[in-house]
């Protein structure tokens, strides 16, 4: 699912509601007019307020237009949308009496509207446009026949003016009190979001490391029988070349019995020198030294700034590792060398590794927060999400962006306080 799902789903019901809130307007102004035809208790002017309903059927039809279309609606869209209502709310009551008109409350929908839905900046703007057009009408209206006495009577102008600052009053309240809890709900409804996110990620690295590690008990035994039987034919070689080609047999199996013994150590097993706090540069110049073991015939330029203190880092495999599928990623895509660069003070290490390759695939920038894969053809997709995991659970974050010169940087940001546990 896409990110935006639920903010696209939650933006068309609210435009929905609005349809149909428009459509009770619309309904009721026609319901009005009506009335005071076949009973006459009312002298209401038909033509203008046809006019303003048919207009707003017509903008209620693009509405459902847009509803029916599943179209993304944007905060500034919406605001158009309830601005139209507030304008078509002031005509309709320019017509029927102004703000003596019993009815001019109707400016508080919108405007609860904007404050539930709505970020603060556009709630108070909506909340100034209903003041303006509500003090308007107090002074520019259309009376309705025989209430033209009304006007003089100075008991009725205190009831204007009193509703007037009831309506002031209530839009500077819903503004601000009814913004301010639609925010915590909002500020509620992501932190539960990252909450769910963050359950259905552990979930998922639960499951593989319960599958690495039968995995590592199933392939340890094979590994070990393979590594004897390499070192018997390798004394028993007389040629140099099947001898030396069965040492880098049997350096390679060792490489796989090593990764096993990792697994088993996360599983349970400690590793002596796991968790012990190294320099910030021995530890760099460890997961160097052990990516050009493994990639032997790739070359690496390192850059790295140390600042004017000494801080220390954990001496983390799983970081080792999470580093050097990094490296491994930017040398699969670089037909030069790859670049390390490295920074770090008391407090922060900032890691860059550079490549030379085609840059992000499209899409793949918008991607990489949900899935954290690789676009690798023959890869399994897991390597970026678990080394993003390692890095989140050290409380780091790994970014990836197009270089100008082309080719792809990513940086991974490390809190050495954290990390350390020194200040």
């Amino acid at each position: 699912m896409e990110i935006l799902g639920p903010t696209r789903a939650s933006s068309t019901h609210n435009l929905k509601r609005l349809f149909v809130l428009r459509s009770l307007v619309i309904a009721g102004v026609l319901l009005a007019l009506t009335g005071a035809h076949w009973f006459g208790g009312l002298s209401l002017r038909p033509l203008p307020l046809l006019a303003i309903s048919a207009l707003l059927g017509l903008i209620n039809l693009w509405t459902w237009k847009r509803v029916r279309s599943g179209a993304y609606i944007r905060d500034h869209e919406f605001l158009l949308q309830l601005t139209v209502d507030v304008f078509a709310i002031a005509g309709l009551l320019y017509f029927t009496g102004g703000a003596s008109n019993p009815f001019a409350w109707f400016f508080l929908i919108p405007l609860i509207i904007a404050a539930t839905v709505l970020p603060a900046i556009a709630t108070w703007l909506m909340a100034a446009l209903t003041t303006l057009c509500y003090t308007l009408l107090m002074f520019f209206f259309l009376p309705l026949d025989g209430g033209d006495h009304l006007r003089h009577n100075d008991n009725f102008a205190q009831h204007v003016f009193g509703m007037w600052f009831g309506f002031v009053l209530s839009a500077a309240l819903i503004s601000w009190f009814v913004t301010g809890m639609a925010r915590t709900l909002r500020e509620r409804d992501i932190a539960l979001a990252e909450a769910r996110e963050q359950a259905l990620r552990d979930e998922q690295l639960v499951a593989l490391g319960t599958l690495a590690t039968g995995a590592a008990h199933e392939l340890g035994t094979p590994l070990a029988t393979m590594a004897v039987i390499t070192g018997e034919l390798q004394r028993m070689a007389l040629e140099e070349s099947v001898t030396r080609k069965l040492g880098i047999l049997r350096e390679q199996l060792g490489r796989c019995k090593r990764a096993l013994s990792v697994i088993s150590a996360s599983a349970g097993e400690v590793r002596a020198e796991s968790g012990s706090l190294v320099p910030v540069q021995t530890f760099l110049d460890q997961v160097v030294d052990e990516w050009r073991r493994q990639r032997v015939n790739a070359a690496i330029v390192t850059d790295f700034r140390p600042g004017s203190a000494a801080p220390r880092i954990i001496n983390e495999y799983t970081l080792h590792q999470s580093l050097i599928n990094l490296l491994n990623n930017a040398a699969d895509v670089s037909s030069q060398s790859v670049t390390l660069k490295a920074s770090w003070d008391q407090r922060e290490l900032r890691i860059d590794i550079l490549d030379n390759g085609p840059g992000l695939h499209p899409g793949v920038a918008s991607r990489i927060e949900q899935h954290k894969a690789t676009d690798k053809e023959y890869g399994m997709g897991l390597g970026l999400f678990l080394t993003h995991a390692t890095v989140q659970r050290l409380g780091g974050e790994i970014a990836l962006f197009d270089r100008e010169s082309g080719g792809t940087c990513t940086r991974i940001t490390l809190p050495l306080t954290d990390l350390s546990g020194t200040s």
